[in-house]
Formats: C-alpha cells, structure tokens, sequence
C-alpha cells in the first residue's frame, strides 16, 4: 500500500468532533440566518437540516435559496476564536510527520479558516495545499463535481494512488466511488465503502504503513 497524496478534511477530523469548533460555527450559522435573512428562531435548525440534505452544506443552500454573498457568510460563521478550542498538539505534528506523501488539505470551509486550524494546531508546514470550497464553487463536498476539480487542483494522475481522510460518511462515499482508498476518522464503525476506519487521526500508521 503506498499513496503519492494524501487528501485530508479539516473540522472534525484533523481535531476531535468534541473540541467545540463546530458547535460554536454552528452558533453563528444561525445568528447570521435569523439576524440577515430574518428567519424566524424556531425555524433555523429545520432550515439548516433540509439545506444540508438537498444542497450538500448550509452555504451552498442559502446561495441557491436566497442569494446570498457567500464571502461574507464565510467570514462571519468563522469568526470565532479558534484559540480557544485549539492548540498545538505535538501528538498529531508526530503522527503526520511520519509520511513523506505529498498533503492536501480538502475542505467545505474556506482558507482563511483552515489556516488558522492548521496554525493553531502547528501543522501548516505539513501541507503542500488548501482546496476551499470557494476553489470547488459552485460545488461542495459530498458532490462528485468538487472531488473533480479537487483532483485536477491537486493535480493527482490517478485517484486509485491517493487516500481520502474524512470524518464524513457521505464525503467518503463519493471518494471510494471515485477510486480512492478512503480512511474513516473520528469512529471506528467501518461501512462497505470505507477501506477502514479509526477512532482518532493518531492511529493513521496503524491503517497506513510509514
């Protein structure tokens, strides 16, 4: 087994689901919902749901639904203080350090979030390249059309020689449909579509030999 790229998804999978990034960028999903498209509070959670199904993420939904500018919407559910939730963490810098494959990091957030994860968690040297949604646009992930122009981005040759790190069943869906040897993180409950499956982004040389 021996990969030319690695692709790595950012929230939830290069830290833990439990570190509150999420939940705290969810709070601001809703704030800029209810404060700038005036929804009604009781409606946002349903809102979000049915956007996230039919459309792929919050973003791409609120852009075909309601027009929104999606650099400003970036910017605001980002603004949160990544410090607070992060820090450097000698453990993960050790465990990815380990391959010499060329990384890549594959997100639904944008570039300015994912440095300042990758920075806070003192890995940016780690990574030859940031693919953003805004580099997907008009895509996202889970869909096949953004995992195309990721490839071409990334300039991989053949996706059956790459890995996709995700903590997402249905991004990793559409990566093994693609060709790619797709690595589960974040639970060890492995479907037919994963290749495997680990509780933490620490055990990747238990599934992928250094």
């Amino acid at each position: 087994m021996c990969f030319k790229v690695m692709l790595f998804d950012l929230d939830d999978t290069l830290y833990p689901r439990t570190s509150g990034i999420w939940q705290a960028i969810g709070v601001r999903m809703d704030d800029y919902i209810i404060d700038r498209l005036k929804v009604d509070p009781q409606e946002v959670a349903n809102l979000r749901n049915e956007l996230y199904h039919q459309y792929g993420t919050t973003l791409r939904g609120l852009r075909e639904v309601f027009g929104i500018d999606e650099s400003e919407f970036l910017t605001y559910v980002h603004d949160i203080p990544v410090d607070k939730f992060l820090r450097k963490d000698d453990v993960l810098i050790q465990t990815l350090s380990q391959f010499p494959q060329r990384k890549v990091i594959f997100t639904n957030a944008d570039t300015n979030h994912a440095k300042r994860v990758v920075n806070q968690l003192g890995i940016p040297h780690l990574f030859n390249q940031v693919i953003d949604i805004q580099a997907i646009h008009p895509f996202c992930k889970p869909m096949s059309e953004a995992y195309k122009i990721a490839i071409d981005l990334a300039c991989i040759d053949d996706p059956e020689e790459c890995v996709m790190i995700d903590d997402s069943e249905r991004n990793l869906l559409t990566a093994h449909e693609l060709g790619f040897f797709t690595i589960r993180v974040g639970s060890d409950d492995r479907l037919d579509f994963m290749d495997a499956a680990v509780p933490s982004i620490y055990q990747l040389p238990e599934i992928i030999p250094v």
